[in-house]
């Protein structure tokens, strides 16, 4: 039975592990940039300059990171998500 992977949870955990420094848009189009302390369904968690910010996904339009984020699932009988 294939299991279905959950992009934005894998994205974001990624950077959260490999403190990757990212930046935020909103719709509003205010940007914030930090590093992803934690996530869940509805909102992220961002330390930026030294103050954590609670943002909700339902006002982010993009999120761009600083570098190439791995989306490799780690289970090797899966080849990776996104090359």
């Amino acid at each position: 039975m294939k299991v279905a992977l959950n992009l934005q949870d894998i994205f974001l955990n990624q950077v959260r592990k490999d403190k990757t420094q990212i930046t935020v848009f909103l719709i509003s189009g205010y940007q914030i940039k930090g590093q992803v302390k934690g996530f869940d369904s509805y909102t992220i968690v961002l330390d930026s300059e030294g103050k954590q910010q609670m943002i909700y996904k339902h006002a982010i339009s993009t999120i761009i990171p600083s570098r190439a984020v791995n989306f490799n699932t780690g289970r090797p009988d899966e080849p990776p998500v996104v090359d």
